[in-house]
């Protein structure tokens, strides 16, 4: 499952200045326009040309519940790129972003502390360097895994460590995720 990728899509969306189009066909002529062939629209949710021509010219207008989940998530990947590249370059120069987390964090520590795992609630503050490396992380593609590592070592560095003040040594693991959400 892909919480971290999910997440910052998610707060990308905070910052939409206009509402996504509402009905299926206005839908469908956004991403026709963003694809420039009905098509490559059919290719991309799966369906025939003639059926997204369809949608184009209102003949159809109740998708199946299947088709409009994809036709959603398709439009919002694509919707206003300018104001979320605008909102991203912000994070990651000037103002960083904010993570809260429910999940198990495990600990590689020195000997003599507890390196026991276990659940905790976390709303962390983290700078613009490791908002940078989370958002080009997830532009190349990287796995879940490596926004993962991303995340908890940001996590480490500055609440567990409290940015080198404690815990020298201290290694932690971000796994159980139960939920995770990003705002900048």
């Amino acid at each position: 499952m892909a919480e971290i990728s999910d997440s910052l899509t998610r707060a990308d969306e905070q910052h939409f200045t206009r509402p996504i189009p509402r009905s299926a066909g206005a839908r469908m002529r956004f991403l026709v326009r963003q694809l420039k062939s009905t098509r490559a629209a059919a290719t991309l949710l799966g369906i025939s040309q003639r059926t997204v021509e369809r949608y184009v010219k209102d003949q159809l207008r109740q998708p199946k519940p299947a088709l409009a989940a994809r036709l959603e998530t398709e439009v919002r990947r694509r919707w206003q790129p300018l104001v979320r590249k605008r909102a991203r370059d912000q994070a990651a120069r000037t103002t960083g972003l904010v993570i809260e987390t429910r999940a198990r964090f495990g600990f590689t520590a020195a000997p003599g502390s507890t390196d026991d795992s276990r659940v905790r609630r976390i709303t962390q503050h983290l700078p613009p360097e490791y908002a940078e490396r989370l958002f080009a992380a997830q532009q190349s593609g990287a796995t879940e895994d490596r926004l993962r590592h991303i995340a908890a070592e940001g996590l480490q560095e500055l609440y567990f460590k409290d940015s080198g003040a404690r815990a020298q040594g201290l290694l932690v693991e971000f796994t159980d995720i139960d939920y995770v959400d990003f705002s900048f």
